[in-house]
């Protein structure tokens, strides 16, 4: 077993973050596919109070910076399959679906936080199911060595025993990036997804609502092509 593998008590702290817009979505699922996507989602939201120096970036440009994480660790893992935008049953079906959320400054461990005007966060999350256990296991292994050799900070990594679920929860750059992977065991489903920092949107004007971002769509999802 690694010696990074940490327990449940290391998961990512809720109060670290804000859950985006992406949770409205989740409300009506149940059981273990509406926990295990709020957990992904906490672990992925950014809306961190604290420094409000953001860069002026426009959301297409951090939607692709998510995607490229996602790829990065779509094709360590091994996959082939291609996703198409969407999801039609969260928790069971393939996803792959891009976030934006609010960004917050200000108060004790977020009770009073307050959106910063023109700020958003954006996450972009991807399921896949049908993964068996001779996939799932030593991909997520290769992933987490490549996290280790590529300066991330492991803050969760647990190998379930068998028949039991894998986790694995990485940041970097203080937090500003996190990534979060879950493979269910009993229903050989898979889950990704990939946080950049907040940014301020170069088109936002003072009376526009929502988060900059919220229409973003990602392409199809899938392996990448070389040559």
């Amino acid at each position: 077993m690694p010696d990074e593998i940490m327990p449940n008590a290391a998961l990512p702290d809720p109060t670290e973050s804000r859950t985006s817009s992406f949770v409205r979505v989740t409300l009506g699922c149940g059981g273990a596919a509406l926990v295990g996507v709020l957990v992904l989602v906490i672990a992925l939201a950014w809306g961190v109070s604290g420094s409000t120096d953001y860069p002026r970036v426009a959301p297409e440009e951090m939607a692709n910076r998510a995607l490229q994480r996602s790829q990065e660790a779509y094709d360590v893992m091994g996959f082939e399959r291609t996703i198409e935008p969407g999801v039609e049953d969260i928790g069971v079906s393939t996803e792959n679906t891009l976030d934006s959320g609010f960004c917050y400054d200000g108060g004790l461990f977020g009770l009073e936080d307050k959106t910063v005007d023109g700020a958003y966060s954006m996450s972009h999350r991807w399921a896949l199911d049908h993964v068996p256990a001779s996939q799932a296991e030593p991909g997520l292994r290769r992933l987490h060595q490549h996290f280790k050799d590529n300066d991330w900070k492991i803050t969760s990594y647990r190998e379930g025993e068998q028949g039991k679920d894998w986790e694995l929860f990485v940041q970097r750059d203080g937090g500003d990036e996190r990534m979060s992977f879950t493979w269910y065991a009993d229903r050989e489903y898979f889950t990704g997804g990939a946080g950049v920092p907040c940014a301020y949107d170069p088109e936002w004007k003072n009376g526009d609502v929502g988060p900059a971002g919220d229409d973003e769509r990602p392409p199809a999802f899938g392996p990448a092509r070389h040559g």
